[in-house]
């Protein structure tokens, strides 16, 4: 039978970890990948008897570093990665291990997942695929923000219809807590995105059509009041990240 490694990528992510622990602990192998936490994020690990490695954490601010160290670090072939707020269903479980034992096993399963906000279940997000379940060997994760896996071989989708083997995100960010995850994210954006050119257009047109995407090819219409602030702060993140590369571009062109 297929062995599948679940790894957690952690920072002081104590708040959900005990109920991802638990929606994982059938799996074969849990792993707590930590980035240097401050918290009692790794005391809850290892009194739940999950294996524990330390990433350091230096000046990142992203996971993504700790992504491929996580996954090297697995002892099994097959790695599920979960979030220190995501919950895996025991549905999920079975139908990973189903496919794990496939002839024509994929090497990357994008997964869909649940989101939350202002309380509800967000229509407009569903359904958020995301590439999490992997065949280790034929895996690189780059170290850049919102950067998907490389991966050499076939990649599947779990079908949107299934949504029993959905992610469930529990983080359900406050207002504050949203546009202060959009200043630190855009940050990292803008390394990402250096060599861009962006000008005016692109300050009118980047926010307009995230909106418009968000709200109403996705739907967002449907989600009441919270589905208009998710789309608008969806604008404001495209208008921050254009604003500061304008930014960074004047600021070398000065000095």
């Amino acid at each position: 039978m297929a062995k599948i490694s679940v790894v957690i990528n952690t920072y002081n992510a104590s708040l959900h970890l005990q109920r991802v622990i638990d929606s994982v602990r059938a799996f074969d192998e849990v792993l707590v990948c930590d980035m240097e936490s401050t918290d009692d994020t790794l005391d809850i690990a290892r009194r739940n008897g999950c294996r524990t490695v330390t990433f350091p954490k230096g000046s990142w601010t992203i996971v993504e570093p700790a992504r491929q160290f996580a996954i090297e670090a697995a002892t099994h072939p097959w790695v599920l990665v979960v979030d220190a707020d995501e919950l895996v269903s025991d549905e999920l479980r079975v139908y990973l291990y189903e496919v794990a034992e496939r002839a024509d096993a994929p090497s990357c399963l994008w997964i869909p997942r649940r989101n939350y906000f202002l309380g509800r279940f967000m229509h407009c997000t569903y359904p958020d695929y995301i590439p999490r379940f992997l065949r280790k060997a034929d895996t690189h994760w780059p170290p850049i923000i919102h950067s998907a896996p490389e991966v050499s071989g076939a990649q599947e989708r779990v079908p949107r219809s299934r949504k029993d083997l959905a992610f469930t995100h529990l983080a359900n960010d406050t207002i504050r807590q949203r546009l202060a995850k959009t200043n630190e994210y855009t940050d990292n954006e803008v390394a990402k995105k250096q060599g861009k050119n962006y000008g005016v257009g692109a300050l009118l047109w980047r926010p307009f059509w995230r909106f418009f995407k968000a709200y109403i090819m996705k739907g967002g219409f449907r989600d009441g009041t919270p589905g208009l602030i998710w789309a608008t702060n969806e604008a404001i993140y495209q208008f921050a990240i254009v604003s500061k590369i304008i930014e960074k571009r004047n600021d070398t062109a000065q000095f």
